[in-house]
């Protein structure tokens, strides 16, 4: 099992390109947020080995808690969690006017990007809290906080969620479909809840649903875009 990480952080990158390629006008936003997303797979020993302590390339977790898996995998993530609801729903993205930006609802705009990190930090600092749950609650609380100032996306968030959780329940039970002992060996499940639901512990369920809800709006509301139907972007 000492590549299985690798190959399938491979997979998931690999959909990212399919995707990338296919979907010319998703280039954009797909790539920018995977170079943003990429960095926090530098994160990685905040979870190794207190939440899962998975066999890695050139075994570098073991032996630094960094992992080259990692940064694969936050970059695929990254783009597709970004316009995974677009290509569902036929959405593409307009500017919006600077005139609608001065709005009072956008007020607390910059302050409210930063709403994950802070409670991340603090939760982290201050709590006993295994990590994944500290990045859970900041991504949720994130996703709540984007819909202070863009209601407009609260579809797009929500459902987005639900999206990516069912993308992440494909891939994570491909994993488990060849490798069915995988999670019990390298997931440290007596710092956790113990709850398997398909054969994935809910913890990674958790992260998947509020990295889908948080991620799926950061593009618009980072750079004052809004959804559009693709036949109106056309027209």
């Amino acid at each position: 099992m000492q590549n299985v990480w690798f190959i399938w952080s491979l997979i998931i990158l690999a959909l990212w390109a399919i995707t990338y390629l296919s979907k010319k006008g998703h280039r954009k936003e797909m790539l920018k947020m995977s170079l943003i997303t990429m960095p926090f797979g530098l994160t990685e020993p905040l979870f190794v080995p207190e939440y899962w302590f998975p066999p890695s390339l050139f075994d570098l977790a073991k032996k630094t808690g960094f992992d080259i898996e990692s940064l694969i995998f936050s970059f695929a993530i990254g783009g597709i969690g970004t316009v995974l609801y677009n290509l569902i729903f036929k959405k593409n993205l307009a500017e919006i006017p600077q005139g609608e930006r001065s709005h009072s609802m956008h007020r607390l705009h910059i302050y409210i990007l930063f709403v994950p990190v802070i409670v991340f930090v603090l939760l982290a600092f201050f709590t006993p809290l295994n990590h994944i749950y500290c990045g859970t609650i900041a991504l949720f609380s994130g996703g709540l906080a984007t819909l202070y100032c863009r209601p407009d996306l609260k579809g797009k968030i929500w459902v987005g969620g639900f999206l990516f959780t069912l993308l992440y329940v494909i891939y994570f039970g491909s994993i488990l479909l060849f490798y069915p002992q995988y999670v019990e060996l390298y997931w440290n499940l007596e710092n956790l809840t113990h709850i398997l639901v398909l054969g994935i512990p809910v913890e990674e369920l958790l992260f998947a649903f509020t990295f889908g809800m948080y991620w799926s709006g950061l593009f618009e509301h980072f750079y004052w875009r809004k959804l559009i139907h693709l036949n109106k972007a056309r027209n």
